[in-house]
């Protein structure tokens, strides 16, 4: 292997030449304590930054085996390390001078979720950390001493503060990852109680404003009410009492601006660890569970929707459904049958982002329009069938329509940011409605057996795909969506996403089924996405990649975001 000092020589030789030369010094080099990859050299100044990796020998970084030696310490343990990393190299940025992106040195920039990414992974073996710099150039001439500062100076420095467990807080890593094994055991324990979210009395839920997912100032803490809360007995954190919210249907009600959809915003990104000091580490919801809401222009391909749409005037097949625009309420109808088929044992529904006919359909405008005459099947009328035959929970944010009180099995009202249980209350109002409650259970023996859920097997044809040199070419727009050739998939209402890695990892897990069927795979599309995902799940995201260059800014998403994106693309018919 090439040593460092012949990398040193190497770059004094090209000093002052032309850009293009640094191409010269992609290889490896052998540095004291670890090995610098330099895997991709940009083309000029102003493209996008070099890709460059360092690998760190396990037994020389000397972290002890027990802090990584299972899944959840080892992404939390990563996760700390990439972001203390970007911490360390954060001093040294544009440091270097030139032109361009000139003394750039950048990495992935983690938010309040712990997520596994290739930024950094970490076994018994080693320790591989990916970054990008900009190779500093003088209009497009190399400046060779200034790269030298970057590669002799900054990053080994960097290496040395944030990649050696001596050189850390040993107790600060360490309840990194009893963070995690806590957060572990709360997951654990809402399966075995028969949960579907927890979260802990002072969690605090109100971020800092639209735009930062930071912890608000001064915010209410969470307190639970007495007849729904829990305690648990965490290995590290000992005892934690909090509120247990129960398998079924539960309603979040109250004022405007009193907390319902912050509460329903922490549980739906409770389906994620979090870091400590962000307020919600134990906020802990169904890890499967998913956000649905109306999404009017999605395209919809092959999904039955019949369990809430039928007889359409048009004739139109809705145990097949198919359609490049779909209105408010057809698209939350696949949006609930596409969670169901992605595995999700909870559905997280606010009201202000639903299609009101498809949520209820009040006993006025039901004696005007007769049934008959109404195509949709309200998912008031199937939601307690779906959790009685399916087992899938439905947590549900209601604001104005008290319709759903008479299916509920708990109420949580939120006033001024304080949690109240408030089911029996309401239960006795409900029954002293007695004209209302005789409609709800006509309805309700109307509609008994209308749940007919056949699982369709999906075999779509592929579209023409573009490509440029026989390669699919991917193009991503933040976290919000991605292109692949000339089709976009639109992933902004996929709300659980919470990071633009996250949706780039996406677009190559899409690639990856595209590339399977070309070959003419038979399989079907829900064999595909399993088969992918259990690869993704063995290996991590190096699994969506062909050939050894890794990206350096992929973070895993879960198995329902896959379908999600899988059920958005336009590309299939």
């Amino acid at each position: 292997m090439n040593t460092s000092v012949q990398l040193e020589q190497q770059l004094m030789n090209i000093h002052r030449k032309s850009y293009p030369a640094y191409k010269s010094l992609a290889g490896s080099w052998q540095f004291p304590g670890y090995i610098l990859h330099i895997d991709h050299v940009q083309g000029d100044p102003f493209a996008g930054p070099s890709k460059l990796s360092v690998e760190i020998a396990s037994k020389t970084a000397g972290f002890p085996e027990e802090l990584y030696n299972r899944r959840d310490k080892r992404i939390a343990l990563q996760d700390y390390l990439t972001r203390e990393f970007g911490r360390q190299i954060s001093a040294y940025m544009f440091q270097a001078k030139g032109s361009g992106k000139s003394g750039l040195i950048s990495i992935s920039r983690c938010g309040q979720q712990v997520l596994e990414r290739t930024a950094l992974e970490m076994n018994e073996r080693r320790i591989l950390v990916r970054f990008e710099v900009g190779f500093p150039a003088n209009g497009r001439t190399i400046n060779a001493p200034e790269l030298k500062k970057i590669l002799f100076d900054y990053i080994p420095q960097c290496v040395k503060k944030a990649l050696y467990y001596k050189s850390l807080n040993s107790q600060t890593v360490r309840k990194v990852t009893e963070l995690a094994q806590d957060q572990t055991y709360i997951r654990e324990e809402l399966k075995k109680r028969d949960l579907a979210a927890f979260v802990a009395n002072g969690s605090i839920l109100p971020r800092e404003s639209g735009v930062s997912d930071k912890p608000m100032k001064k915010a209410v803490v969470f307190e639970s009410p007495k007849s729904m809360e829990i305690e648990l007995d965490l290995p590290y954190r000992g005892k934690v009492r909090g509120m247990g919210i129960p398998r079924g249907i539960t309603l979040i009600v109250g004022g405007g601006y009193h907390g319902k959809s912050t509460l329903l915003k922490a549980l739906e990104l409770g389906v994620y660890n979090h870091i400590a000091g962000d307020g919600r580490e134990y906020v802990i919801t169904d890890d499967t569970a998913m956000k649905i809401r109306a999404e009017d222009g999605r395209a919809v391909s092959h999904v039955n929707i019949s369990p809430f749409i039928n007889h359409l005037p048009n004739g139109k097949d809705t145990v097949d459904f198919s359609t490049e625009d779909a209105s408010g309420s057809t698209s939350q109808a696949a949006n609930v049958v596409e969670a169901v088929e992605a595995g999700a044992g909870a559905l997280l529904i606010d009201e202000d982002t639903s299609a009101t006919n498809f949520m209820v359909r009040d006993a006025l405008m039901q004696s005007v329009i007769a049934r008959e005459q109404e195509p949709i099947t309200p998912f008031i009328e199937q939601a307690r069938k779906l959790y009685e035959e399916k087992g899938i929970s439905v947590i549900l944010v209601a604001g104005s329509s008290g319709a759903y009180f008479y299916i509920a099995d708990k109420i949580i009202q939120m006033d001024t940011y304080r949690a109240k249980d408030i089911t029996e209350q309401v239960r006795t109002i409900c029954s002293q409605n007695a004209k209302e409650q005789s409609f709800m259970e006509m309805h309700r023996k109307e509609t008994e057996n209308t749940l007919k859920w056949e699982k369709m097997s999906r075999h779509p044809r592929l579209g023409k795909i573009e490509k440029k040199h026989g390669q699919i070419k991917i193009k991503q727009f933040g976290k919000d969506s991605f292109s692949l050739g000339k089709d976009t998939v639109e992933l902004k209402y996929v709300e659980q996403i919470t990071d633009g890695e996250q949706t780039a990892a996406l677009s190559y897990a899409l690639k990856n089924v595209i590339d399977k069927m070309e070959t003419g795979n038979k399989k079907s599309l829900e064999e595909l996405a399993e088969e992918l995902w259990s690869e993704m799940e063995k290996k991590g995201l190096v699994s969506l990649v062909k050939g050894s260059y890794v990206p350096v800014s992929l973070a895993m998403a879960r198995k329902q975001e896959l379908y999600a994106c899988l059920n958005r693309y336009r590309g299939f018919h």
